[in-house]
């Protein structure tokens, strides 16, 4: 009995560290590093003003085309060093004609449709300015967006910049928009402090930029491109930075299947990341950055969902062993994971009857991300994942 006592103790440490602890060490290490070591100075050149290309992926994005455009256009950076560029391998609706209806915007277009990273990779040999920005066609940036991106590049050392993902905040998103919206809350704030103590570690693909000269052809297979590319810039020797009010907004997914649907991707290419950036979880080597990686990223794809499953039995035998009704610390760990675990149960059930306690959209959400990390390792295993858009519907 003692030693299952000593293993639910490991794995609930295992599952606080991912989701808590990590978070508080992270803020300890920046608030030391605050004290002991003068602030670097952002650099505030108005003249720096390198050419950029906007470069916009896109799968049969026709309804977004025109939206897109519009807030591309208003976009405050010079017009004539920001380059336009869509690339729409595979659209077999008219998204190609459509982009083409605007002058001076590149369309590169080929019918076969052999997925996103694909069509990068055989475009980026032709970017020709020195930084490039991705940003999903049906995600709008803020107007300011790209030139406080560009600014984070005066500094030779950072390499790629990420911006931030927000969700649009409306009752209708439920269950979806709630839990997904406080997640990306909780992930920037781990990002401005990850950016300050040394390095994000990954970008959002809805929208991030790099030193173009830095990009190398990722595997035709990729599922996360956006992850690994900002990474393996990172595994260069250069930072990730991040700057929240860069932002791309985009509505949360239309439902939590939807939303599902979506994170078991995720979770597949997350754990696909996670053996092609095998080298970054050499900590004598990478350091600070192996530490931010393992930490933020490898325990939640990898040990710490299996860690919240394995807690359930080995919890429930000890628990019975020292009386559920008794008052003592195991009934209460016993019965406080069985209320979680209702709660997330309560929170399916009130999504599929479009009930609006969002509260236990929380839990529900919660697990939902461990679930799909379960079901993602599956499909990586099976090899089942495929690399082509898979478009979750989003909230009207």
């Amino acid at each position: 009995m003692e030693t299952l006592k000593l293993t639910f103790w490991i794995l609930l440490a295992v599952v606080f560290y991912t989701y808590v602890g990590y978070g508080i060490v992270l803020y300890l290490m920046v608030v030391i590093k605050r004290r002991f070591s003068k602030p670097v100075p952002e650099l505030q050149d108005s003249e720096y003003e390198p050419e950029v290309t906007l470069l916009i992926p896109a799968y049969n994005e026709s309804d977004y085309v025109a939206q897109k455009m519009k807030n591309s256009f208003e976009l405050d950076y010079p017009k004539d060093k920001l380059k336009i560029c869509w690339v729409t391998d595979g659209s077999n609706d008219d998204t190609p004609d459509r982009v083409r209806e605007y002058e001076g915007v590149g369309v590169f277009h080929r019918d076969e449709r052999l997925g996103k990273i694909n069509a990068m990779n055989r475009v980026m040999p032709m970017v020709d300015t020195p930084i490039v920005v991705f940003s999903d066609a049906n995600t709008m940036l803020g107007k300011e967006s790209i030139r406080r991106i560009v600014r984070k590049f005066q500094n030779p050392q950072v390499g790629c910049v990420s911006g931030e993902k927000r969700i649009f905040d409306k009752s209708k998103d439920d269950a979806a928009g709630a839990g997904e919206g406080l997640y990306w809350k909780y992930e920037s704030t781990l990002k401005k402090l990850d950016a300050e103590l040394y390095s994000v570690v990954g970008a959002a693909g809805e929208l991030f930029a790099i030193r173009t000269a830095l990009y190398n052809i990722v595997e035709p297979d990729t599922i996360l491109d956006d992850f690994i590319i900002s990474l393996r810039v990172a595994k260069q020797g250069y930072t990730i930075q991040y700057d929240p009010e860069a932002y791309a907004i985009e509505s949360a997914s239309a439902n939590v299947k939807e939303e599902l649907k979506r994170k078991i991707r995720i979770s597949a290419g997350g754990i696909q990341s996670v053996v092609r950036l095998r080298a970054l979880l050499n900590i004598f080597k990478y350091k600070t950055l192996s530490f931010q990686y393992i930490s933020h990223r490898v325990l939640r794809w990898t040990i710490t969902p299996l860690c919240l499953i394995a807690m359930i039995p080995i919890l429930t035998v000890i628990a019975q062993n020292a009386g559920l009704w008794e008052p003592n610390l195991w009934s209460f760990l016993f019965w406080s994971q069985a209320f979680f675990y209702v709660a997330a149960i309560v929170g399916y059930v009130q999504e599929n009857k479009q009930l609006r306690i969002k509260l236990l959209f929380v839990p529900y959400y919660f697990m939902m991300m461990n679930y799909s990390v379960i079901m993602g390792l599956f499909r990586y295993l099976k090899k089942e994942q495929s690399v082509n858009w898979e478009r979750a519907q989003r909230a009207a």
